[in-house]
């Protein structure tokens, strides 16, 4: 059996979250991030990457191959995954939308609110530039890669806030998860 479930949400919302509560709930739980091959190429030339270099290369790669480039990249690793719960972490086009939807995949819309992301994002350190000032952060939700979230969100089949604790938001991915059957 294989189940695919696609999280969407603004930077800093809580989508790692979640898929760390999957990965502790069941066994076989494969995560594939679509800013994966972003990473993995600048890691050639970088040892850390930014945000900024990653929506400067996810804008590239759309230009000139198609919005749906990293999707492809995506299918492939889904094709190669037999079985389990497969979660494709960081929807940002409607093209991997669709993608999804058609693999009969689930779409999980996280959200939480602004101020509060960006301070979550402060404390985790995950990227060379998290620990930038308000101003930039908001610099960078305008970016190209990042304007389209909450439209597809809207559209998501079950949207999840997470503007409380840490259990408030396990208790209610829980209950998402319930919905979905696991």
């Amino acid at each position: 059996m294989k189940k695919i479930i696609g999280l969407v949400g603004e930077t800093g919302s809580g989508k790692d979250i979640f898929c760390e509560v999957l990965k502790k709930k069941y066994k076989k739980v494969f995560v594939f991030r679509f800013s994966q091959p972003l990473t993995e190429a600048l890691r050639i030339f970088f040892e850390d990457v930014k945000k900024e270099d990653q929506q400067w290369l996810a804008t590239e790669l759309r230009e000139r191959f198609g919005n749906n480039i990293l999707g492809q990249s995506i299918a492939k690793r889904i094709r190669e995954t037999k079985e389990g719960i497969i979660i494709l972490n960081g929807i940002r086009a409607k093209e991997e939308f669709s993608m999804i939807k058609k693999m009969g995949g689930k779409i999980i819309y996280i959200t939480t609110d602004q101020k509060l992301r960006w301070q979550r994002i402060i404390n985790r350190g995950e990227k060379k530039d998290d620990k930038s000032s308000y101003k930039d952060f908001l610099k960078k939700e305008k970016a190209k890669t990042e304007i389209q979230i909450s439209r597809l969100g809207k559209n998501a089949d079950f949207q999840l806030k997470n503007n409380g604790s840490l259990q408030e938001f396990y208790k209610n991915t829980t209950m998402v998860l319930q919905r979905l059957g696991l």
